[in-house]
């Protein structure tokens, strides 16, 4: 049994990349299960954890999804507070359930590293657990990020873990050099090795106007049917209508965020490559918005926050891979065929 531990910050593609492992070790022949020890709600009250779900379903899982993800924790876990002991012996028990009979277990690890370090149950001391070989995901938007990955992996060298590796995830297009000349050296002269870079894909990274509208809440006014668009931009229409117009013409596919007073910013958007319109304040628009929103197949979310507690939720919105997305499926396999070197992956795993 060999145990592969995907760990990496918040965004930095852990899902795509164990989805994408998964499914191509699985084509390969391997029997491949899909474990993540510590896990976070889907939405207020939910008990189950999104990538538990999709993996469930992608790798047709019959463990149940509470088995797949044992443990949830949010900002104020420690209001439950659990007995470690009881929590590890848990957490082992869902493990070697999802195991059995398993080549290979991929464990995807939480939104950080250091989630549940109060209680032991870090992705560190769980990969000491697991004898898990760790491969870390970098998310690369500036130099900083190179820093912070080598010291990660020098916590977890100095953790007495063998680092499989590192691979850049969603890296833009204007740094894909820079990684490949500069950050995968820094990292090579310091003993960690690169195992793949990711160049970044909007169709697989930009999130939808319906997971917008999941954070934001609100009301849907028009174009329930066209959730699915894809939101690569946001403008802020807080300015005037002469200001505004230059930049809803330059964005392609963007939200726009208003007031649900401004129509004038509203109409003009709607004239332009937009994929959403967000109107604030709870302020319902002149009807004049949601009929030539209709008619463009633009979808308008009504929202009671202010625009810049919109725009605040808003920043945080990512894409997430869906069961039935099969293209985000098809692109997160495909990354790992071109971009990962897969075949090391096994033979470190050795």
């Amino acid at each position: 049994m060999k145990n592969l531990f995907i760990m990496g910050t918040a965004g930095s593609g852990k899902t795509s990349v164990a989805l994408g492992l998964a499914l191509k070790l699985r084509q390969e022949g391997y029997r491949v299960g899909y474990f993540k020890p510590v896990g976070n709600a889907v939405g207020t009250g939910s008990k189950l954890d999104e990538d538990g779900l999709l993996m469930k379903e992608v790798l047709h899982m019959e463990q149940p999804v509470e088995t797949i993800v044992p443990y949830l924790a949010g900002p104020a876990y420690l209001s439950g507070y659990r007995n470690p002991c009881e929590s590890l012996r848990s957490i082992r028990q869902a493990y070697e359930a999802v195991a059995e009979d398993k080549e290979l277990v991929i464990i995807g690890g939480a939104s950080f590293p250091h989630i549940m370090g109060c209680l032991g149950l870090d992705a560190v001391s769980l990969a000491l657990e697991f004898k898990a070989a760790p491969l870390f995901t970098i998310n690369i938007t500036d130099d900083f990020s190179i820093d912070q990955a080598i010291f990660i992996n020098s916590y977890l060298a100095c953790k007495g873990l063998n680092v499989l590796g590192n691979v850049f995830h969603n890296v833009p297009l204007p740094l894909l050099a820079k990684t490949e000349g500069i950050y995968r050296p820094i990292l090579a002269e310091r003993g960690f090795q690169t195992l793949g870079v990711i160049p970044q894909n909007q169709e697989m990274t930009a999130p939808t106007v319906q997971e917008y509208y999941e954070v934001l809440g609100g009301e849907i006014l028009a174009a329930k049917e066209k959730m699915d668009r894809v939101v690569e931009d946001v403008v802020i229409g807080a300015m005037s209508i002469e200001s505004a117009l230059g930049y809803l013409r330059r964005a392609a596919n963007k939200a726009v965020i208003t007031g649900g007073d401004r129509s004038d910013v509203a109409l003009a958007a709607l004239e332009t490559d937009t994929s959403a319109l967000i109107l604030t304040g709870g302020l319902y628009p002149d009807v004049k918005v949601a009929a030539r929103a209709e008619d463009k197949g633009v979808p308008v979310i009504l929202v009671h926050y202010d625009t810049y507690t919109t725009i605040e939720k808003a920043s945080s919105i990512t894409r997430k891979i869906r069961a039935n997305d099969e293209r985000a499926i098809h692109t997160a396999v495909d990354n790992i065929e071109k971009h990962v070197d897969w075949r090391n992956v096994l033979k470190l795993l050795q």
